[in-house]
């Protein structure tokens, strides 16, 4: 699944299918069937994935966008509280309007 997106435009519904399933694919599936992942749902208090797993995340939104989205530089001028309060939603948003 990790291609870049050369049709169509997604919208947000199908873009937070798609980052929830990067999301399993990085914590994992097991992990991922006792949330209940929602757009509200934050990286760091609700999913629970650590630095290494959000980098992991990040990679396969770049595989899978390319160049049309640039998660790390957006994610580069958040400060931290700004990163520790990442909600899905504000990704699925940014995505959307990169689109």
């Amino acid at each position: 699944m990790d291609t870049i997106v050369t049709a169509g435009k997604l919208n947000s519904n199908e873009i937070f299918n798609l980052l929830k399933q990067f999301i399993t694919e990085v914590i994992g599936e097991e992990f991922v069937e006792e949330m209940d992942i929602s757009m509200d749902s934050s990286f760091n208090k609700d999913l629970e994935m650590d630095s290494i797993e959000i980098v992991a995340f990040s990679e396969k939104i770049k595989a899978h966008f390319g160049d049309k989205i640039d998660f790390t530089g957006w994610l580069s001028n958040m400060d931290i509280d700004e990163l520790i309060g990442l909600k899905l939603g504000m990704i699925v948003n940014f995505i959307e309007e990169c689109q």
